[in-house]
């Protein structure tokens, strides 16, 4: 296994121990699927979750990749959940995604019915 892949592997290793120790006990890893790719995290239904341990962040990127995987797998929520320089533990890193995927979850929190379904990328 190449150096970058052994760094995505021990990231997202590091993201389903974290989740599993809060609760989410189904979290694993999911296997490549391609261009049909459906995140690297499953198990929490509705929600796609791609982890990234980069040193240069491409957030516009990421967010629209964990957008596709969302749309592929048919999810509600796609969020990108990156390493943060200098942390070893998850619950301090970050986790991004757009403003429209956050106002949705504002309105499932504050108990408002979903919107429509609308296109991203019109915003």
């Amino acid at each position: 296994m190449n150096r970058s892949k052994a760094k995505g592997t021990s990231a997202e290793t590091a993201v389903v121990r974290f989740l599993r120790t809060i609760g989410f006990i189904q979290a694993e890893r999911r296997t490549l699927n391609g261009i049909l790719d459906r995140g690297d995290i499953t198990g929490i239904p509705g929600v796609v979750i791609e982890v990234k341990n980069c040193a240069r962040q491409e957030l516009a990127a990421w967010v629209a990749e964990a957008e596709r995987e969302r749309d592929n797998d048919r999810a509600s929520l796609g969020v990108v959940w990156h390493k943060r320089r200098g942390k070893t533990d998850p619950a301090d890193w970050f986790v991004t995604m757009s403003g429209a995927q956050f106002a949705s979850l504002l309105r499932e929190q504050q108990g408002l019915p979903a919107l429509p379904d609308t296109d991203d990328e019109a915003a």
